[in-house]
């Protein structure tokens, strides 16, 4: 109606009649009316200047030109003498713009939105544009799935000629899902159909998953998804016809229905490789993932085209296109595809930047470059580099571009952001256990001191069983070619006793010299020198096997021990990795001569495997095995392996599973074995964060004798949920364990966690 108001104004101002301007010579223009716009606007929009002839035409296209500024809602033109007056009535501006009411989305998308369409602070106040903007809003909304909203719009005068706008917002509920009706399918039926679509009629996850809630955005995602499936399957003309999405009219319940045509099943007859092969065929056909003779896969010539981009990549390629020319046949149901290969110009790389390491100096990073400046750039050396800067532990996030270089066709740089994380923790460990209680520990540590990427640590541990001080530093990057060296020291009381393992406790203090070296891209080799001093203090109420070692071996020992491990890890990144594993065997021996002889053996495999974009599997299984040589028959029983707790099998006391003493006290064994199956996740609602991550695990294991002793029916098992928050005081770690199959003697702990504080 106002627009309507404004046009029949203008029309009636154009129409005046035609003595209301005799033609004159304009020897001024003076500009009236005006409040926060400058004269100078308004003479930019005149279409006359002073010394023309003014007539009854220029009166119309200056009136016409003027209001089509936007700036006025009225115009008015006056003559004294031979002076122009040009009286104008401005229109308010835009102080400011308010939403409220407003919880699916955020406020400021929807100002973003609304300044597409004209209406922002500052800007000039139209009436006009207040249905649009209730339109646009309600847009916004019905793509979400909430068309019970209510906008309502109040518009208050300031002074100054200002108003301000409120926006209301009445969101309604997320109209649900009742039913999905898929018409046309022959070969497959609707609830394998249905499987493929995120949205769905309720079901008991609804609650927490939200898919019933509909979505316009995302069902035309499962339109897609669904398209993708059948083409997968060699339905080539596969087509969604048509979509129905009708609403009740309360507006709470949505039914679909989607009509399609599945169309023949089709088959690759031939594949075929043509543009400029810089790479010799011979080496591009094993990254084919789709032959003659199979039936067509949409995803498989994808990945197809993925993989030559990639090899082409690795040889310099950086722009190089890969393009799919098909040539189906309709009346074989046959495919033919033709993979045509555009390289473009051999791309090298002039510089690495780094961006975001505030704490972290650049020659790190460059450390573990795999890509050098100057080289040929390589897609696969790029990512490679990208993987051991989040393999550092350092940043929470590691982005990757490589933008080319200005004026430049064979160029680009390879610029990397980080997100950098806290290196170091000062961390309370604090737990309970039926017979000691509170369990108290401490430790500070720097796995990036200085910016420098070494590391430094000191640990003290004030518990009723064990008292330890000790301290380590190591320079990863000892030398260019990234062998490694570090040292420490040590000294720690431990009380058997207070542990509910036996009657004995012992004081140690040593220090160690390692080195690490690189293998390969994905192996490294680790060697470490360790001397120490042990004394065994046995109570007179210790157990026969304890008083049976010490009457044969003495409570005083010095030793010299090497301890060497072989290991293979390949995972994305060190904290909260995704994908990838790690083997490890490492062999840990007495010299020969020392005060004790024994060796222990332990294998450690772990692998992650994504199961969805925020879901990993776990896998971890650890087995040790050790024997003492020389004069010991076996290991001492101090050095025994140990199970239970939260580094083993939760829902145990620490050490507590495994063979017993005479007197019913753990004794630990020669061998352990210990598996884990987790199920990570991060918390709903919080999907993209990289600090916490919720988990459901099964842990078994147990500790025997030896390898003849072992029996899989004496493992011990549990269930549980558990989760880890690195927080900004540090990590906190939470796990509440129901043991499958304890005995009357077994020691229970369902509930740990542990405390830090980080800096």
């Amino acid at each position: 109606m106002y627009r309507l108001l404004q046009i029949i104004t203008v029309s009636l101002v154009l129409s005046l009649p035609a003595h209301a301007f005799e033609p004159f010579r304009v020897k001024d223009i003076r500009v009236e009316g005006l409040q926060r716009i400058s004269p100078g606007t308004v003479f930019n929009f005149l279409p006359v200047q002073v010394g023309d002839e003014f007539t009854e035409l220029d009166s119309e296209n200056t009136i016409r030109a003027l209001f089509k500024a936007g700036y006025f809602r009225d115009v008015r033109l006056e003559r004294e003498g031979d002076v122009l007056v040009v009286v104008v009535e401005e229109r308010p501006a835009i102080a400011s713009i308010e939403i409220q009411g407003n919880e699916d989305i955020e406020t400021e998308p929807l100002l973003d939105s609304l300044k597409d369409i004209g209406l922002a602070e500052g800007s000039v106040f139209d009436r006009s544009l207040l249905e649009k903007v209730e339109l646009e809003l309600e847009r916004q909304y019905y793509s979400r799935g909430k068309y019970g909203v209510k906008i309502e719009t109040t518009v208050t005068p300031l002074e100054r000629n200002r108003v301000g706008i409120l926006l209301d917002v009445s969101e309604g509920a997320v109209a649900r899902i009742r039913e999905i009706n898929i018409v046309g399918n022959h070969v497959f039926d609707d609830e394998t159909l249905l499987d493929q679509f995120e949205q769905q009629t309720p079901n008991w996850l609804s609650f927490y998953t939200k898919s019933d809630q509909y979505s316009k955005q995302e069902l035309a995602a499962d339109l897609e998804t669904l398209r993708s499936w059948y083409q997968d399957r060699g339905y080539i003309k596969f087509n969604v016809d048509s979509t129905q999405v009708s609403i009740t009219p309360d507006k709470k319940d949505i039914y679909i229905t989607i009509n399609i045509t599945e169309g023949e099943q089709y088959r690759v007859r031939e594949i075929r490789l043509s543009g400029d092969l810089v790479v010799p065929p011979e080496e591009l056909y094993p990254n084919f993932r789709i032959n003659a003779g199979d039936v067509f896969s949409r995803k498989r010539v994808t990945d197809t085209v993925t993989r030559i981009s990639d090899r082409l990549g690795n040889e310099g390629y950086a722009f190089a296109n890969v393009n799919t020319v098909p040539d189906v046949n309709e009346e074989t149901r046959e495919v033919d595809l033709t993979f045509f290969v555009d390289p473009g110009k051999r791309v090298y790389v002039r510089r690495i930047n780094f961006a975001g390491n505030t704490k972290t100096r650049d020659e790190v990073l460059r450390q573990e470059m795999r890509q050098m400046e100057g080289g040929w750039f390589s897609a696969e050396k790029v990512e490679r580099s990208r993987t051991r800067l989040q393999r550092l532990g350092f940043f929470e996030e590691v982005n990757v571009e490589t933008p080319p270089v200005p004026a430049s066709t064979d160029e680009v740089d390879v610029n990397y952001s980080v997100t950098e994380r806290s290196s170091g923790s000062i961390s309370v460990g604090l737990g309970f256990a039926q017979s000691s209680g509170i369990i108290l520990n401490g430790s500070i540590s720097q796995d990036n001191f200085l910016g420098t990427g070494r590391r430094l640590s000191a640990s003290v541990n004030n518990s009723s069983i064990t008292k330890l001080y000790s301290f380590s530093y190591t320079n990863p990057y000892y030398t260019v070619d990234g062998i490694s060296r570090g040292f420490g020291a040590f000294y720690r009381e431990t009380d058997a006793d207070s542990a509910n393992i036996a009657d004995y406790s012992t004081d140690t203090f040593g220090g160690n010299i390692n080195y690490g070296f690189p293998v390969s891209e994905f192996n490294f080799f680790n060697f470490n020198v360790e001397a120490d001093s042990l004394k065994l203090d046995v109570s007179e109420f210790a157990s026969r096997e304890i008083q049976d070692f010490v009457d044969q071996h003495g409570d005083s020992f010095k030793s010299l021990g090497v301890t060497a491990s072989l290991a293979h890890d390949t995972r994305n990144r060190r904290i909260f990795p995704s994908t990838g594993g790690v083997r490890r065997i490492s062999v840990e021996s007495k010299i020969p001569g020392s005060e004790l002889e024994y060796y222990k053996i332990n294998l450690r495999l772990q692998q992650y495997i994504p199961l969805t974009r925020l879901f990993v599997f776990q896998s971890k299984a650890e087995i040790g095995y050790g024997d003492g040589f020389g004069d010991f028959d076996s290991m001492p029983f101090f050095k025994n392996f140990f199970a239970g707790g939260v580094r083993s099998v939760r829902g145990w006391e620490d050490n507590s599973l495994g063979p017993r003493d005479s007197l019913n006290d753990p004794l630990g064994g020669n061998l352990r074995t210990v598996g884990n199956m987790e199920i990570l996740f991060p918390p709903p609602f919080m999907t993209e964060t990289n600090s916490v991550r919720l988990s459901t695990f099964f842990d078994v294991g147990n500790v025997f004798p030896g390898v003849e002793d072992f029996d899989s029916g004496d493992l011990r098992m549990s269930v549980g949920v558990a989760a880890i928050w690195l927080s900004p005081v540090g990590p906190l770690a939470i796990s509440f364990a129901q043991p499958l199959n304890d005995e009357s003697n077994d020691k229970v702990q369902e509930f740990q966690f542990s405390l830090g504080a980080g800096f």
